[in-house]
């Protein structure tokens, strides 16, 4: 073929050739320019046994190849034949070497690992974009011009959807090495397939090694379905131990334990490169953690308790300081571990701990703070009195460690730390009762605080700190799904007296926060979370509350900081998890939530809003079999929970089981989600699934009357609500959301 003119390219030489074809280098004689042509190979016209003939693949990877602009993938300029039927097409001539060239010289810095990887992601995101997975990503396939620039080379095998076949008619559709295990069992595919690629290509630029390796493609195959390699860091001191998740992800064999796309692949491989301090701790951050309870009888855990629960309140109304919640402290309680340890785990620089010991009425309390990053102590302090000097001990407290720490109090912050909420003994050590009742979230539980909250109304009459309480006792009803439609005047009645006292009360505005949320008033409620914040910013219940509102409605842009914050001060808890992926779940990027949402359902297994949510993404994701499965854990558990039957429901549906779904729909179930807007859209989601359009879309109606307006969601990012997005009733209801989505904001 060299010195041969084809059209009005003159060929000068070869520069490869593989089993898809060979690759000449020309000149343009029209544009006078250097193009690269590649020519199938002769004889490869013949169908395989699948019936796709390497013609109609090569055609294929033209099509798709001139479909795709983007600076990481090699454009197609034009495909033809030659006189004598030969395919060939027509791409431009990058000067420089294929990653495979690159390879055989040895692995590669991580630096440039890194962004060899993520230039990848780039231009296969682009090509995802567009519907188009690649299913052959190999350093074959990737140039590197001088420029270091990445080309994406051989689109030949690319496909919008359908299995893979490892049927072989002279070529391989995918080499085996680089084949995800859905792609080596002939499953369907999807992007997520090509992140698995790109993860072993990374793992041979870091090690020089591929991950999976046999003497022949079976073996090769076993070891894709079967092992697990060794991290790249273990392989090679000089490759950066950050890079291992990254990837350990791209190769996790479930897809869904991918990355869900390759964006988050690019934001992955971005971070290990940035400035190590940010992230690191917080210069003012602070984790209090549990007093220990000396008592001679070590009967007063519930006051040792509720004295880290009062520091933590007090030095969160400190703005300049970061204050670890309590949730996430307590995890810490008799566990063992050094104070340096906790410190790295939780992101804070300093640590305050202590013991309470109390006798009767005389209390001995010690506190010590330390500098968790130089493991040394910044101050120690015994105090000494009887239970009415506890809130002077407290405020001493928390005075110290903002002087130590060099933060000047406001005058609010100053007024804050100095209240005394309960000024009676006997009172005070109920209300220290009721709270350590209330976080163990079970009815019994809140029956007895509730209990204890009188007694100590008995004792002093009106307060704010009691009413609040019992307004959040009355809340923790409707959030394990009992006694909800008496429970909710309570609650607005106790905040509402609460407020009444104290206009400024942060707890108090934050629950009534919630109430508004329940009955749909979204401004009011989004009012009161701010109100709450601005006495408080890290009133974690506000956050909560102003997070979960705007994920609900769509708006997950201006939730992101409130879950950032919640992540900040309780990253131990699974709320904090639950939230993040509740973001993606409630505007249809489902695979990106299943991780995140999988991590706090690890967290706390037996949490029934964890297993609801797992429970949910699993079924959207695909995962019906792991979803029935945990709905039936979670009902066999708790018949009664509101979560537990929501989980059931849709595991019915699914099924098409029509007479279990109204058998669990009962009359309590109904008053549970009379006013509930996200309640009723599960319901319309539900009765879409079975195909019942009139009940789907009446539900979906009554939603969108109390409050419901995720214009994302209901607009294609739902496919459960395929069997009504036709309807002109849907219509309907997607314009008059769309009206109240763009005009709400917080």
């Amino acid at each position: 073929m060299i010195g041969k003119v084809v059209a009005h390219y003159r060929i000068l030489e070869e520069l490869g050739r593989g089993g898809m074809g060979v690759v000449y280098k020309a000149e343009d004689t029209r544009l006078e320019r250097f193009v690269a042509l590649k020519f199938l190979p002769k004889g490869l016209n013949t169908a395989g046994a699948n019936g796709d003939s390497p013609r109609e693949r090569f055609k294929r990877e033209a099509r798709a190849a001139s479909s795709l602009e983007h600076p990481n993938i090699c454009t197609v300029h034009e495909i033809n034949e030659t006189d004598d039927g030969r395919t060939y097409m027509v791409m431009p001539c990058y000067q420089g070497e294929t990653l495979k060239e690159k390879l055989e010289k040895g692995p590669l810095e991580a630096t440039e690992a890194a962004d060899i990887a993520r230039q990848m992601a780039a231009g296969l995101h682009k090509a995802h974009e567009q519907g188009i997975v690649h299913r052959d990503i190999k350093p074959a396939n990737i140039l590197i011009t001088t420029d270091k620039v990445v080309k994406i080379l051989d689109f030949g095998l690319a496909k919008l959807t359908g299995p893979s076949q490892l049927t072989r008619t002279g070529t391989t559709l995918g080499t085996v090495a680089y084949m995800a295990p859905e792609q080596a069992k002939g499953e369907p595919v999807d992007p997520r397939t090509d992140i698995w690629s790109l993860g072993v290509v990374l793992y041979q630029m870091l090690t020089g090694e591929l991950p999976f390796r046999g003497d022949y493609d079976q073996a090769v195959i076993y070891a894709i379905l079967n092992e697990e390699p060794p991290a790249p860091s273990t392989i090679g001191k000089d490759i950066d131990a950050k890079l291992d998740p990254i990837v350990q992800r791209t190769l996790a064999r479930d897809p869904a334990r991918r990355f869900p796309d390759m964006m988050e692949v690019m934001e992955a491989l971005q971070r290990p490169a940035a400035p190590t301090a940010t992230t690191g701790p917080k210069e003012k951050s602070i984790i209090v953690l549990p007093f220990e309870d000396i008592s001679p009888g070590k009967d007063n855990e519930y006051f040792s308790d509720g004295l880290t629960e009062e520091i933590i309140t007090d030095l969160s109304h400190i703005r300049d300081l970061l204050v670890i919640s309590r949730n996430s402290a307590m995890t810490f309680k008799g566990s063992g571990k050094k104070t340096r340890e906790i410190a790295a785990e939780v992101k804070v620089r300093y640590v305050l701990e202590g013991s309470v010991r109390k006798a009767a009425n005389n209390l001995r309390i010690t506190a010590q703070l330390i500098d968790a990053g130089k493991d040394t102590h910044l101050w120690a302090e015994k105090y000494n009195g009887t239970l009415d000097d506890v809130f002077d001990i407290q405020e001493k407290v928390s005075r110290s460690i903002a002087d130590s720490l060099k933060i000047r109090l406001s005058r609010q912050d100053a007024e804050r730390i100095a209240e005394k909420p309960i000024d009676n003994a006997a009172a005070y050590e109920c209300y220290l009762k009721a709270n350590r009742e209330i976080w163990r979230f079970t009815e019994d539980g809140i029956d007895r605080a509730i209990e204890y909250l009188e007694d100590a109304g008995k004792m002093i009459g009106e307060n704010a700190y009691i009413y609040s309480a019992l307004a959040d006792a009355h809340l923790q009803y409707i959030n394990i799904g009992v006694r909800q439609r008496s429970t909710l005047d309570h609650v607005t009645a106790y905040a509402d007296k609460a407020l009444a006292m104290d206009p400024d009360f942060s707890k108090a505005h934050a629950v009534l926060g919630w109430i508004e949320y329940w009955y749909g008033n979204n401004q009011r409620s989004a009012d009161h979370f701010r109100k709450a914040l601005a006495v408080n910013p890290n009133e974690y219940s506000a956050l909560h509350g102003l997070a979960a509102l705007l994920i609900w409605q769509g708006k997950v842009d201006a939730a992101a900081p409130y879950i950032s914050r919640m992540q900040q001060i309780d990253p131990l808890s699974p709320f904090s998890y639950s939230i993040a992926g509740g973001a993606d779940f409630h505007v249809g990027r489902y695979q990106k939530a299943l991780p995140v949402i999988e991590k706090a359902f690890r967290m706390d297994p037996e949490n029934r809003v964890m297993e609801f949510y797992y429970c949910w993404t699993l079924a959207y994701t695909g995962h019906r079999t792991e979803a029935f499965s945990v709905a039936e854990r979670s009902f066999e558990k708790s018949p009664e929970n509101l979560f537990s039957k929501l989980c059931m429901i849709l595991t019915y549906a699914l099924r098409n089981q029509k007479q279990h779904v109204q058998q669990l729909m009962d009359s309590d179930f109904s008053a549970a989600i009379e006013a509930d807007f996200g309640y009723q859209y599960l319901l319309s989601v539900i009765f879409a699934l079975l195909d019942e359009k009139e009940q789907a879309l009446g539900w979906l109606e009554k939603a969108v009357s109390n409050g419901y307006i995720n214009y994302p969601r209901l607009n294609g990012g739902d496919p459960f609500l395929a069997n009504i997005k036709d309807e002109d009733r849907f219509r309907q209801i997607l314009k008059t959301v769309k009206v109240e989505w763009e005009r709400f904001a917080v």
